[in-house]
């Protein structure tokens, strides 16, 4: 039962993450001229040529976690060994510990904001975004 629970929860948050940040346009006269519709297709056209630029709208969220990952084990250490050397015990098992549960943590932590976290895409491929609409004659006020 409480694996069933985690997975509905890491589903969950799966899908919250594919909602991504989308380009939010001023209503210029160009904008004003075209129409939503014509509007939003250029937006795909200029985030597929974005990709197809080798700008990775989600990239970065791997780098995120494995940082979180080793900063919590770093974090972990230096505080299981702090720990046993003030309770007495093995300052190596303590840090060993702390390391384990540090990682976990930063590995937790890094997953939640990866997938549940506010999904800014990279600043390469929002920069080319913006540029492709902005030659198309929109003006971009930001992402969200």
């Amino acid at each position: 039962m409480k694996g069933m629970t985690l997975s509905a929860v890491f589903v969950a948050l799966t899908l919250s993450a594919c909602s991504g940040a989308r380009p939010v346009l001023y209503p210029n006269a160009h904008l004003e001229s075209v129409g939503k519709e014509v509007a939003e297709q250029d937006i795909e056209n200029c985030k597929q040529l974005a990709e197809s630029a080798g700008a990775e709208e989600g990239s970065g969220k791997a780098g995120r976690v494995a940082t979180n990952t080793a900063v919590g084990a770093g974090a972990g250490a230096a505080s299981g060994a702090l720990g046993a050397v003030i309770s007495g015990a093995s300052a190596g098992l303590g840090s060993m510990v702390g390391a384990a549960s540090g990682a976990v943590w930063g590995l937790l932590t890094g997953l939640f904001h990866a997938f549940a976290g506010p999904s800014q895409p990279s600043q390469a491929y929002t920069g080319f975004v913006n540029r492709c609409l902005q030659e198309k004659g929109y003006d971009v006020t930001g992402w969200q």
